[in-house]
């Protein structure tokens, strides 16, 4: 499947190039350059899509040769990807193509650590909204290359009552029957206590999200539920902690970090050879 949004991609690289690359213009447009792409740390590679795409919408005669699998896990120094074309158009998309591709990899190889953390065990390791504004579907797609599951794609496709919807429907009950007469998609209610929990309980939902639950309480709300719904947890969960809270039997397990607190891949894009054109 592929995610690269057309429309997107056009607006990453208006908002970079504006009224035109200037500094591009000092070479030649006859110029010729073939360029390769490295990572400088060990990540997950993703986003190949949204890389070729940035180029093709450039110049489409730029072929794009990947040399690794998107999804592999790599070693610092691997060569990614070797480029052909005309040097402008390179140049040019250097920097969008890097920006998304380093983004990318970055949340991919974060799902991937915390997908490790939890394996053998049955629980899945979702994401949250907590996206960039423009890239949920690419970071959403990250994700789950990555190895870690997408919670909802955004507010239509799925039913999130938390606190201040239960503030504002007056209690847990009355939000949850509000909710099924509107959707019959997934719902779900969040609980901050064990006394929230018994009232949502009652009121079946399809999944129960735990917050700030300590991994005791955890415990004490899977077997309180019994399977009647699925469990999820969430709030101040870190890699050196999800595997006890997987453990606890716990469903899923919810992480804004996942897109919210990454680190961009440090990438390198170099022209390691230039000719000039027979044709002009």
């Amino acid at each position: 499947m592929t995610y690269s949004d057309p429309i997107n991609i056009q607006a990453f690289l208006d908002e970079d190039i504006g009224s035109g690359d200037i500094t591009a213009l000092i070479i030649p447009q006859s110029i010729e350059a073939v360029a390769k792409v490295i990572t400088r740390e060990a990540m997950v590679c993703c986003g190949q899509d949204w890389f070729n795409a940035v180029f093709q919408e450039l110049d489409p005669s730029i072929t794009v040769q990947w040399h690794v699998q998107e999804g592999q896990w790599l070693e610092s120094g691997t060569l990614l990807c070797t480029l052909k074309g005309k040097a402008r158009p390179l140049l040019t998309g250097e920097r969008t193509a890097l920006n998304l591709l380093q983004t990318l990899s970055a949340v991919a190889t974060q799902a991937s650590l915390y997908a490790k953390e939890v394996a053998g065990t049955n629980c899945n390791v979702l994401d949250t909204r907590k996206t960039i504004p423009g890239l949920r579907n690419a970071q959403k797609y990250a994700v789950a290359c990555g190895g870690c599951y997408n919670q909802r794609i955004g507010l239509y496709d799925g039913i999130l009552i938390k606190e201040n919807h239960i503030i504002a429907a007056g209690s847990i009950a009355k939000a949850i029957v509000q909710a099924r007469k509107i959707s019959d998609k997934l719902l779900e209610v969040e609980v901050e206590t064990m006394a929230e929990l018994d009232q949502a309980l009652a009121a079946q939902p399809d999944r129960i999200m735990l917050d700030n639950f300590s991994v005791a309480q955890l415990k004490q709300a899977v077997k309180k539920v019994a399977g009647l719904c699925a469990l999820e947890a969430s709030g101040n969960v870190v890699l050196s902690n999800i595997r006890e809270i997987a453990e606890t039997g716990v469903n899923y397990i919810s992480i804004g970090a996942l897109t919210k607190n990454i680190q961009a891949i440090d990438l390198s894009m170099r022209i390691v050879l230039e000719r000039k054109s027979c044709k002009t």
